[in-house]
């Protein structure tokens, strides 16, 4: 038998302290069942240039990718939480508040007494980051730039060296001050994360930073100007990290990583991240979210329309990417058309054709979406339900939806609740079993359509979310 256990703690006056969702599970409940019976893989990793960031409204990054794979694999769906401080997302994790850490954490000695890691999905070495002389353009031979540069760590002697704040970079600094027995100004950064550090040196702001040379060569694409050339450590393990104890979930994991290694699949993420030639131009895009900080040219647009009808614009802009991918021309195979993909009788309904501008096309799909709302009864009363519902209704339209919610009530589920209850009947509707059923009235549909609609729309919304501002 299985019995909930809720562990509560005091604090100094006396308050209870909310305990976090995942500490209410029975300790029995091994993680893996935990994330399964969840539906849901809640993972941190870092938001930088190659891990995790938007490019032209789609979620991008090379643990993304792998992330999103290995939760394809256990069936569910994928959470990101953002941590670029390595120390705090070992908090979370060893307070249960996500199930892994997948940053890029080279394996140390130090910290397999907090974690465990998997087995390494490559291998990397610690890397000096300096700027190459300021003339090294007309230099005519490399051993003329090498002069003027660090290639022996015991030039180090003396130097000042920036790096992030809680890595592995601040043991290795020390051990390599022991080794050539001299000083090494260690300054550990509290705000910048290793590519703003990369920057600060191109901008010569600070001189010298250590970082992973993978990430290393990366950067130098964007800033010829620095040199990645000289190694401070020997070749090291990258891994993901869980809790430890949590040996079923590892092997599970393990056995993942096992199969995934050596496929094609693992080089061409790995090739698309670090070793792709339109990386540079990628980066430098306004649609890039670190660098440019847009979603689209139309950003400005959907801002404020949305502003205007009291929608989130994030949430406007997943749906604008899924309908259409920013595309004012696009077509469908049905006759919808524009950023909004409207219907014909829609559109002209609301005074827009094929040749309305943008912020026509947007302010009709807004208005669109107000009327669905306030078709929708006020028994969803859920403010984040009832998004899912008019979501939904936009795509397949509300009658199929007003279909579903009686097919749910007469089932035993709540006609108020889209997930796990409207959501399944949706999908029955194209089953004749269910389209055929005395309470539907407006007979098939291919539920599989705004099903995904609405579950694709939201998870981009959350990505969106993570990096950009409202």
């Amino acid at each position: 038998m299985v019995i909930s256990i809720l562990i509560s703690c005091l604090t100094e006056n006396g308050k209870e302290k909310s305990t976090n969702v995942l500490n209410q599970k029975q300790d029995t409940i091994s993680r893996l069942d935990e994330i399964i019976e969840r539906g849901k893989l809640i993972a941190i990793t870092d938001y930088n240039s190659t891990n995790y960031f938007i490019y032209r409204g789609q979620p991008l990054g090379y643990q993304f990718e792998l992330l999103k794979l290995f939760a394809e694999h256990l069936g569910v769906k994928l959470e990101i939480i953002i941590k670029n401080d390595i120390n705090e997302s070992f908090e979370y994790l060893n307070s249960d508040k996500c199930d892994l850490i997948a940053i890029g954490l080279t394996i140390t000695k130090e910290r397999n007494k907090l974690v465990d890691f998997t087995e390494p999905f490559n291998q990397t070495r610690q890397v000096l980051i300096q700027r190459k002389p300021d003339n090294w353009r007309k230099m005519k031979t490399m051993d003329e730039i090498n002069k003027q540069l660090i290639r022996d760590p015991l030039e180090l002697a003396g130097k000042t060296i920036h790096i992030q704040k809680n890595t592995s970079f601040l043991q290795r600094l020390e051990n390599l001050s022991d080794e050539i027995g001299d000083s090494i100004i260690i300054i550990e950064d509290p705000e910048k994360e290793v590519e703003e550090l990369i920057t600060a040196l191109a901008k010569k702001e600070i001189d010298y930073t250590v970082c992973d040379e993978h990430i290393a060569l990366v950067n130098q694409k964007y800033y010829p100007d620095i040199d990645v050339k000289t190694p401070v450590s020997f070749s090291q393990n990258i891994a993901w990290a869980v809790r430890k104890g949590e040996n079923e979930f590892l092997n599970e994991i393990n056995d993942w990583i096992s199969g995934f290694k050596n496929s094609l699949t693992c080089r061409l993420i790995y090739n698309k991240y670090f070793k792709n030639p339109r990386s540079v131009n990628i980066a430098r895009s306004e649609f890039h979210s670190i660098h440019g900080g847009k979603i689209s040219q139309y950003d400005d647009i959907i801002k404020s329309i949305s502003e205007k009808n009291n929608w989130d614009w994030r949430l406007i802009a997943s749906l604008i990417y899924q309908e259409s991918g920013f595309r004012p021309n696009a077509k469908s195979w049905v006759g919808a058309y524009g950023l909004m993909q409207l219907m014909p009788f829609t559109a002209a309904k609301y005074g827009i054709d094929s040749l309305s501008t943008p912020e026509e096309q947007i302010e009709a799909g807004l208005k669109f979406i107000q009327l669905i709302d306030k078709q929708l009864p006020e028994e969803i009363s859920d403010k984040e339900e009832r998004k899912k519902f008019i979501l939904a209704s936009y795509n397949a339209g509300i009658a199929h939806v007003y279909d579903a919610r009686r097919l749910a009530e007469k089932n035993n589920k709540d006609p108020n609740i889209w997930t796990g209850n409207v959501d399944e009947f949706i999908l029955l509707k194209s089953n004749p079993k269910y389209y055929r059923d005395p309470v539907v009235k407006y007979g098939y549909c291919r539920g599989e359509e705004p099903y995904n609609f609405v579950n694709e729309i939201l998870e981009r919304y959350e990505h969106y979310r993570n990096v950009i501002k409202n």
